[in-house]
């Protein structure tokens, strides 16, 4: 719990979707360990360990929900509002990117890049976020208080460096960082900008965070690449953001909505 009343969420009910993912999990833990009550969605079920030995018993609500699905979300929300009442803060943080193992076709060049890839993460990262904005921050301007955060991504701000990828090419590979994440993370500002003004008078914030990559044992040709690449020298550890959603969240930014907070080592600053 945050001593500075600015910064202070152990009132909220804080709803993050895509919770068993790296960075979804460091943010329930951040809220949970200032006194939040945290709402964790995602569409795979929740292991063994995953918060159950969490110092915070009763204040972790859990829910297997498809951001895809929006009957599903209602579900949720219909449950939560009944056992804790009306999420006040929404982190709108699942997505899908291609990974560096997928197939050659998904990771080769933008001519032959497949429609169903691109329909997949279309719906995940920018149809999921529209979802769930209307179910869950529908349900905010009923009693006129929230935070929205929208997660995207320093590729939906510039265009992914393909360089970084030389030495898999020097390989004898054929690579390229695909194009729907980037496309699709560009969405995001215009969603946010548009309901940071439709929602403005209801008392709903609406804003986006940018981010560049976390490391998570990425190989070293990637890794030396990135990071001589980004001014800060360095890849985002799973805790570097976590200060960013706390603020987003809290009264210490109660005059932000619409706004874009860009937290990068760096990389746009190029």
């Amino acid at each position: 719990m945050s001593s500075d009343p600015l910064f202070d969420v152990s009132d909220e009910i804080v709803l993050i979707t895509g919770v068993k993912g790296q960075l979804g999990c460091e943010y329930a833990k951040a809220f949970l360990a200032r006194g939040a009550q945290v709402v964790g969605l995602d569409v795979q079920p929740l292991g063994v360990n995953e918060f159950r030995d969490s110092e915070y018993p009763g204040n972790f609500f859990f829910y297997e929900a498809d951001v895809t699905d929006k009957s599903s979300l209602e579900s949720v929300r219909m449950e939560v509002q009944k056992k804790i009442g009306t999420p006040t803060v929404l982190i709108n943080n699942a997505a899908l990117d291609s990974p560096p193992s997928a197939s050659p076709q998904e990771n080769g060049p933008f001519e032959s890049y497949p429609e169903g890839s691109w329909d997949t993460i279309m719906d995940v990262n920018l149809k999921g976020v529209f979802h769930c904005c209307q179910v869950f921050g529908g349900a905010m301007t009923k009693q006129n208080y929230g935070s929205i955060i929208n997660i995207a991504s320093i590729y939906g701000l510039v265009s992914p460096d393909q360089r970084l990828y030389d030495y898999r090419r020097q390989q004898g590979e054929v690579f390229y960082k695909p194009v729907a994440y980037a496309v699709s993370k560009s969405g995001i500002f215009n969603l946010t900008r548009y309901l940071a003004v439709y929602w403005a008078q209801n008392g709903i914030r609406v804003n986006t965070l940018t981010l560049a990559g976390v490391w998570n044992n990425q190989d070293k040709g990637f890794l030396d690449a990135y990071c001589g690449r980004i001014p800060v020298g360095r890849m985002a550890n799973g805790k570097d953001y976590n200060g960013a959603v706390i603020f987003l969240a809290s009264q210490a930014s109660r005059y932000m909505t619409g706004a874009n907070l860009i937290i990068d080592g760096g990389w746009t600053a190029i």
